[in-house]
């Protein structure tokens, strides 16, 4: 009898993690982000749902490791702590922009001159 190997199957195949739901994320992007952050620190994730078919459609499901779920848990807590203390952007809290009253009855005079000039008869 030939024998191939002396690694056992095991060894080489090893059993399939067991992965649970960490959270959900409304686009592609957000969670190859979230997995890129994750995998940073040495976290294997795995994506489900819409994320590479021709129309993404849903939410996208994260999954960790049963064994990472602890430790990615707070790595999302602490990146959304830290996200609280970060300066707001400048065109974060600018109120929309508006125009003046004036320029507003300008605009509507010039339309109401616009339209009694088409009324007027041409000789």
């Amino acid at each position: 009898m030939l024998r191939t190997s002396a690694v056992r199957r095991s060894d080489r195949y090893p059993l399939p993690m067991r992965v649970v739901p960490l959270t959900r994320v409304p686009d592609p992007f957000h969670a190859r982000v979230l997995a890129a952050r994750l995998g940073s620190e040495g976290i294997l994730t795995q994506l489900r749902g819409g994320i590479d078919s021709p129309y993404p459609m849903g939410d996208i499901e994260v999954l960790v490791s049963e064994d990472d779920l602890d430790l990615a848990r707070e790595l999302l807590l602490v990146d959304e702590i830290e996200s609280a203390f970060d300066a707001p952007s400048p065109d974060e809290h600018r109120p929309p922009r508006t125009l003046p009253a004036w320029a507003v009855a300008l605009v509507l005079l010039g339309l109401g001159l616009f339209a009694y000039a088409h009324t007027i008869p041409q000789r």
